[in-house]
């Protein structure tokens, strides 16, 4: 790209902020060196921390305002505490040109309905849908939706399983991601009518953008044999809960094993190399970066509980969908 990439960042939004978000920023610019960073948030309490990580200056903007949507907020009130707070300044200028993306860790309900009053939806996509990464035993699988939506139809989900494929191809660059549908079973006659309904018409008609795998159990999520798995909001939010409480009751568990005895602790230490790679896998800082997929404009949502590590790899992933061109290729394959 010609231009450098221009990121919005809610910089008051989530724990810990602005503090993470300033570090999170100060460990991605060493590895993106065409990205600047347009901040919003207290100037006050951003400008020393930008001293102490010594980030460059010639790459970041700040523009100052001492309001901010809380973590309790509801997405309503949020919404009424005005147009100067930090979530709703970093989206307008989203909304007029002025970055290319924009990355926030805040109250994601109230991240959802600024950016709907703010930015356009593409053109034939009827509900936004929150996507986000998971491991898989071959490598990273797009998720989609987790939350966004409680009830869809077969057209919504016919819609993610392109708004997915999209944002793998933007991620990874591969060519036709394998989609399948979340579903009770693997057979086509499990499941209620819609989710039978969708993969009737994903299995008849073609796609060059993906190719159509069928009904996928949540026992298999993270086998790799897929890329792109699809779920009203409802089924993939309890997915997703799922598979972070067993990940958290894994590695507590393999904690206590391996520090509770001096057998436990010389196995860990003569095991340190493949316990530290086994954590790396299973540490949800690394896949931090969920985006509202179906606006016109690239939508971050950070973890508000991560840390500096799990904030820089949510601009990491920001970065990748511009360069990708996330949403040139969901208007060009949204029919």
């Amino acid at each position: 790209m010609n231009n450098p990439i221009i990121i919005a960042v809610d910089a008051m939004g989530g724990d810990d902020s602005p503090k993470k978000v300033v570090e999170g920023i100060s460990i991605h610019s060493k590895s993106s060196k065409e990205v600047n960073y347009k901040l919003f948030g207290n100037k006050d309490l951003i400008m020393p921390l930008i001293d102490q990580y010594k980030l460059p200056k010639n790459r970041i903007n700040v523009i100052h305002t001492d309001k901010t949507v809380e973590g309790e907020d509801t997405a309503l009130s949020a919404a009424k505490r005005g147009k100067d707070t930090s979530m709703w300044l970093a989206i307008e200028s989203l909304k007029n040109n002025e970055a290319n993306a924009i990355v926030s860790a805040g109250n994601t309900g109230a991240l959802f309905l600024i950016s709907k009053l703010n930015l356009k939806m593409i053109k034939n996509i009827d509900k936004p849908a929150l996507s986000a990464l998971w491991p898989s035993k071959r490598g990273m699988n797009v998720v989609l939706d987790l939350g966004a939506n409680i009830e869809c139809n077969s057209k919504n989900l016919i819609d993610f399983s392109i708004m997915g494929s999209a944002l793998h191809k933007a991620l990874f660059e591969k060519d036709r991601p394998i989609v399948a549908l979340l579903n009770i079973g693997s057979e086509e006659l499990k499941g209620n009518a819609m989710i039978k309904d969708t993969y009737k018409i994903l299995n008849e008609k073609k796609y060059s953008l993906f190719k159509f795998k069928g009904f996928i159990e949540g026992n298999n999520i993270m086998d790799g044999n897929v890329n792109v798995i699809v779920a009203d909001g409802f089924t993939g939010n309890i997915a997703l809960k799922t598979a972070e409480g067993t990940s958290n009751f894994i590695i507590s568990e393999l904690r206590k094993a391996l520090t509770n005895s001096i057998i436990g602790k010389i196995s860990s230490f003569i095991n340190y190399s493949n316990l530290k790679n086994f954590k790396n896998k299973l540490d949800p800082r690394l896949y931090n970066g969920a985006i509202l997929l179906g606006m016109d404009k690239p939508v971050i949502k950070s973890h508000g509980s991560t840390d500096s590590i799990g904030f820089a790899n949510s601009l990491k992933v920001c970065e990748k969908t511009i360069r990708g061109k996330l949403i040139d290729q969901i208007k060009d394959n949204i029919n």
